[in-house]
């Protein structure tokens, strides 16, 4: 860590960045993180955790290297394909449902998120969310 080592963003062919994020589910309730309002990307809406996919890395290398500093826990490879892909100009998503990991979770990256919180169904409609596929997606996890 000691080293200052330039990070590249992987992309893929048609120059899309690529990130991996993750649905934290916790019995009836899922954990999301609130992007401050001051962010270029997305600012002040609710999303999950995650980032990019780094030039050269597995995507679901990522996934547990993005939940480690952002979170601060422990969640293994998943062993599945994710639960759902978004794509759009900028971006591909990949989505993974994780239902086990070691540790709790906390705002470790204060500065990607000003708070991260759990939520039940019922406070989904109150939030304003990054994608619009989050609420469907969410309920669904939720009612299963």
């Amino acid at each position: 860590m000691g080293q200052n080592v330039p990070m590249t963003i992987s992309a893929d062919d048609s120059g899309r960045a690529r990130i991996v994020t993750a649905v934290l589910r916790d019995g009836d309730r899922v954990l999301l993180c609130h992007r401050s309002a001051g962010r270029r990307w997305y600012p002040d809406v609710w999303d999950l955790p995650g980032g990019h996919v780094d030039e050269g890395e597995d995507p679901k290398e990522s996934l547990v290297r993005e939940l480690r500093e952002e979170l601060g826990i422990t969640a293994s490879e998943p062993s599945s394909p994710p639960m759902h892909e978004i794509r759009t100009a900028t971006f591909d998503m990949q989505i993974w449902l994780i239902d086990r990991w070691t540790g709790t979770p906390v705002n470790a990256a204060p500065d990607e998120h000003d708070a991260v919180a759990w939520f039940e169904t019922s406070d989904l409609d109150r939030l304003r969310l990054a994608h619009e596929s989050y609420p469907s997606m969410l309920t669904a996890v939720l009612a299963t």
